[in-house]
């Protein structure tokens, strides 16, 4: 199976469609207010509209209410809710009728240890960073995605970019890569150029 992209972080419509051209699988959303990527759930909306059915849409949350999550996901018609804060296994078994991913900031071995309790669709792994929850720019080391530990499809995140991305999926093995400040001019605005060639290096593989 080829490795899937999402462009994460999406916040106005141009960049949406210009990841979508580029042939993005996926496009991620923020629903987290104190990120610098963030969207609000009524522009979400309007940029989702305007997008065709192929392309899945990925709402991010971190921390929220079992309530903020569906009045979101039902508002912005989302494919896939992704959690990435400290929701328990428990939470993310709320959400009949979306796929799941849990995310999980990685600094280390022991930091895989909880994987294994969560039963979402997929897993994310991002780097970790004190008092942040995801968007850092920063690596981990993908060699401790092995098949052997990690049982379910996975995304792969954290400081990818057109210039580590071969390497990363080579390592890691993972079903998506997911990229965000990697193909960025600024929190929040992409660059085309950026995109397309990220894009371009995943398909090839």
């Amino acid at each position: 199976m080829k490795t899937k992209v999402k462009i994460c972080g999406i916040t106005n419509l141009d960049d949406a469609l210009i990841a979508q051209k580029s042939g993005a699988d996926a496009l991620g959303f923020v629903f987290y207010p104190q990120s610098p990527r963030y969207i609000r759930p009524s522009a979400a909306k309007k940029i989702i509209f305007k997008l065709p059915k192929k392309i899945k849409k990925i709402g991010v949350f971190v921390n929220p209410t079992s309530r903020t999550v569906k009045r979101i996901a039902q508002l912005c018609t989302l494919d896939i809710l992704q959690f990435h804060g400290d929701e328990p296994p428990r939470f993310c078994q709320k959400f009949r009728g979306y796929k799941t991913i849990k995310a999980f900031r990685i600094k280390d071995a022991v930091s895989l240890s909880r994987v294994g309790d969560y039963s979402t669709d997929y897993y994310l792994f991002d780097t970790f960073k004190k008092n942040s929850f995801g968007g850092t720019g920063k690596k981990f080391a993908w060699g401790l995605l092995t098949r052997s530990r990690i049982k379910k499809p996975f995304f792969l995140s954290g400081g990818l970019d057109s210039g580590n991305i071969v390497c990363a999926v080579k390592t890691a093995r993972p079903d998506w890569v997911d990229v965000s400040s990697g193909v960025e001019l600024s929190p929040g605005k992409k660059d085309k150029e950026l995109i397309q060639e990220f894009i371009a290096r995943v398909k090839t593989l």
